[in-house]
């Protein structure tokens, strides 16, 4: 059987058959380079800021202009991965987060500028977030390939961010933050270089038209004038909204158990954990009509876990739990197959894109309201809510899915 055949089939082969495709090979590389000088970069300016002002608000203002701008960005400027060539909008928004790190990097630079040039990065991140998954179904087929090479990708995101943040850690007991903000340029021209040199020039799908705005907009209403889509869109959506609950609550929930810092950071890492293994086991061990099975079942109870916080769990268990929830998000797999088979072909830019900033600004908005509710109600409190709450919202949207097939 060859690596295509098993691939199709489910069998552990599908991985390695993403992995032999060349040009996947140089994107999928470049978003690791481009992925872990941004996640050193992110903990090397949220210490820089805090120096500079002594403001704990301020510093983590900084991390949460991560996240902000994507909901702008993804919405006007979505256009830009359907109307250019690929290849190109993928090397141009690299270099952008280059020159903008740069000049964060810049001794002297004040805060306002700091701040200004992480908003800026996190404007163009649903651009090249949404262009990447685009043109991995250029270079992968509309197929399972495509599912496993966005998968993979997904796995390669979470494993990043705990590498990130342990060699930026690492890194900042030895340099200054300033300093450490250069690998961050370097992660962004390495994935620019291998982008160009590594991946084939291809036309933009859309020409013509409304400027890049206008056909942001009208593709976004186009994607959720249509049934399916809009369902599609809502199941990627809702779940990130509620599972932040537990990461965005971490430090206090280690406090109020007595687990310390260490608590916290094994609580941040318990989510991610289960994610990986959620997606390899459902990549390596089920078909695509088997992912396509287990996807609203395991969207309709990831978050049921959440639950076993009434009991105010020791930190063993509420790793467990967190972890259980994670390996929820293999719902993703089946997903992506129907949503890319739903959008048309010149839209997929956009879709993705959008995709992709709602996620991040869902998750922001997730963790911000819980951390408000944690102001009035026990954290534990908040997380079974969440749980609940999350529960019956996902089931609703799940309906919605299957009411448009």
């Amino acid at each position: 059987m060859t690596s295509t055949e098993e691939s199709l089939s489910g069998g552990p082969a599908g991985y390695r058959a993403v992995l032999a495709v060349r040009e996947f090979r140089a994107v999928f590389a470049a978003h690791l380079l481009s992925l872990l000088g941004l996640v050193t970069g992110e903990l090397a300016l949220s210490v820089l800021v805090y120096r500079v002002t002594g403001s704990p608000l301020i510093s983590a203002l900084a991390f949460a202009l991560g996240f902000l701008p994507y909901l702008l960005g993804g919405t006007l400027l979505a256009g830009v991965a359907d109307r250019y060539p690929a290849r190109r909008v993928l090397v141009v928004c690299n270099l952008l987060c280059a020159a903008s790190t740069v000049v964060m990097a810049l001794p002297g630079a004040p805060v306002a500028v700091l701040l200004a040039m992480r908003c800026s990065s996190a404007l163009i991140g649903p651009v090249l977030a949404g262009t990447r998954s685009a043109t991995l179904g250029d270079v992968l087929g509309e197929g399972d390939l495509f599912v496993l090479g966005r998968s993979l990708i997904r796995i390669v995101t979470q494993g990043a961010q705990l590498a990130g943040f342990a060699a930026g850690g690492l890194l900042l007991t030895a340099v200054p933050p300033r300093t450490a903000l250069l690998c961050t340029v370097a992660g962004f021209l390495a994935a620019a270089l291998l982008l160009r040199c590594g991946t084939r020039r291809r036309p933009g799908r859309a020409t013509g038209g409304a400027d890049v705005v206008g056909a942001s907009l009208s593709g976004a209403r186009r994607l959720l004038a249509d049934r399916r889509t809009r369902a599609l869109l809502l199941l990627s959506w809702c779940p990130p909204f509620f599972l932040v609950a537990p990461e965005s609550l971490a430090a206090p929930y280690a406090d109020a158990i007595g687990a310390g810092t260490v608590g916290v950071g094994l609580l941040l890492c318990g989510m991610p954990v289960g994610t990986i293994l959620g997606e390899v086991l459902a990549g390596a061990l089920l078909g695509p009509r088997g992912r396509e099975r287990i996807a609203l079942p395991a969207a309709a109870v990831l978050l049921l876990p959440f639950l076993l916080y009434v009991l105010r769990p020791s930190l063993g268990w509420a790793l467990f739990t967190v972890a259980l929830a994670g390996l929820g998000a293999a719902y993703t797999l089946g997903l992506d197959q129907w949503f890319v088979a739903a959008v048309p072909e010149e839209l997929r830019g956009r879709a993705m894109t959008l995709q992709t900033a709602g996620t991040m600004t869902v998750q922001g908005l997730g963790m911000a309201l819980a951390g408000a509710a944690a102001e009035y109600v026990p954290v534990h409190w908040v997380v079974a809510g969440s749980g609940v709450t999350g529960t019956l919202v996902v089931g609703s949207v799940v309906r919605l899915v299957v009411g448009s097939a």
